[in-house]
């Protein structure tokens, strides 16, 4: 699985209480696992590459909501990168939750368990076919939930390569 398009920057936090059968990232389940950084400490990682944007993963970055906040707004402040968290929580949940101020700083959020039984290798950017790329600026300013959409990477006339990658999503 990959996190997101392009070059990453994947922030990864330790805890999850989701424990998803099959989950990709099981050692990262442990909410005392994993060492503790600074905002100031991340945002040196994510500084150095100036190509790459950031992805939250875990763990389950919304159990730590207020330090990823703080992160996310440093991000937005100091840089133009765009960030996508992965999560298993429900937007809809989030929504109502104490991740609302969260929610509201990242671009596309990965919502939902992963489910086993609806594993799909070919999905673009997720592990099940229960999860939802949402693009998340967009939802809030329409009150409903707006997919994120593939814009493409290549020239319009390599129309092939470009269909097939949007049969992905």
């Amino acid at each position: 699985m990959v996190d997101g398009p392009g070059f990453r920057t994947s922030i990864y936090c330790a805890g999850c209480g989701h424990q998803c059968p099959g989950c990709h990232n099981p050692q990262s389940w442990d909410f005392c696992g994993g060492h503790e950084m600074t905002t100031t400490q991340i945002m040196k990682i994510i500084v150095a590459d100036p190509f790459a944007n950031v992805t939250f993963s875990g763990g389950d970055p919304m159990y730590q909501a207020a330090g990823f906040a703080e992160l996310a707004r440093a991000i937005h402040n100091d840089t133009n990168k765009d960030i996508w968290c992965y999560t298993g929580f429900t937007f809809e949940s989030l929504i109502q939750e104490d991740q609302r101020e969260l929610l509201s700083l990242i671009d596309v959020l990965v919502d939902g368990p992963f489910i086993e039984q609806l594993k799909d290798p070919d999905l673009l950017f997720r592990g099940s076919s229960n999860q939802r790329l949402i693009n998340v600026p967009a939802t809030l300013q329409e009150g409903k939930i707006i997919l994120w959409q593939y814009e493409g990477l290549f020239r319009q006339d390599d129309a092939k390569t470009d269909a097939f990658l949007r049969s992905l999503q």
